[in-house]
């Protein structure tokens, strides 16, 4: 039985669709009060106040140093301490590698990794502080174990959250803080309704199990890296997608 998380504190990044919304939820579920961060605030205040009383919007572009060191401060403003972070804003706009602009290549770095780093330098002072904290980051499949035409700007990005998360892991290794990784395949998001019908099937026949996955299945595991059982656990990224990666060939497929 997991020890209980009621009155923990999570900011959760990019945090009004998809995976995002999915770990808020999960995570308020289980007793959390969170910090819904997103690029607008409107949007970051209507999911806060579907999530219920324990939630708070805020609006932060995270890629900017500035924009998360306020971000960090109103969580401890509103609720005194922060335990956790998920960083979850991402990107994943498709281009040919042949078309790729320097542009286009430095914004989803931006948003996908620098956001990252920021975001874990700015809460590291009130997790040492307390001698806990659990830093979640949201990965892929795509670039450390997997490619897809059109997303090497996107695969690069997440194979270097890897890179950033086990060497953060051991700088904070001796201050109750860890640093994990969810890595998801193909889970059924608005973003993946965007990729349209032919390619969900195609995405779902290639998988062992035969099925997308679905948010859930990845804010349970950010929950468990979250929760107090998981605290021999850092620096592991953990593949959620249905044995994906498992098969050398489609011939493998049974």
């Amino acid at each position: 039985m997991f020890e209980s998380l009621q009155g923990r504190v999570a900011i959760v990044t990019g945090a009004t669709r998809g995976i995002g919304l999915g770990i808020a939820q999960r995570f308020a579920a289980a007793g959390i009060q969170v910090l819904v961060v997103s690029r607008v605030q409107e949007d970051a205040d209507r999911v806060a106040a579907r999530i219920g009383a324990g939630a708070t919007g805020f609006a932060a572009d995270v890629s900017d140093k500035t924009a998360c060191q306020a971000m960090a401060e109103a969580a401890m403003l509103r609720y005194g301490q922060i335990d956790i972070l998920a960083a979850n804003a991402g990107i994943f706009p498709s281009v040919a590698l042949a078309d790729m602009t320097v542009e286009q290549f430095d914004s989803v770095m931006a948003t996908n990794v620098r956001s990252t780093f920021l975001c874990t330098q700015v809460v590291l002072p009130y997790m040492k502080a307390r001698q806990f904290g659990r830093i979640v980051l949201t990965s892929s499949i795509t670039g450390p174990v997997t490619g897809f035409p059109g997303w090497s700007h996107y695969a690069a990005s997440k194979a270097a959250q890897l890179g950033f998360m086990r060497t953060a892991a051991l700088e904070v290794a001796r201050d109750g803080i860890t640093v994990n990784a969810v890595m998801p395949g193909n889970i059924r998001t608005e973003g993946l309704d965007g990729m349209g019908a032919e390619y969900q099937a195609q995405m779902a026949a290639s998988i062992p199990t035969g099925v997308l996955g679905e948010v859930a299945d990845i804010a349970n595991a950010a929950l468990f890296f979250a929760s107090l059982e998981a605290s021999f656990i850092t620096g592991q990224g953990l593949i959620i997608d249905g044995g994906q990666v498992l098969p050398e060939s489609a011939a493998a497929l049974v």
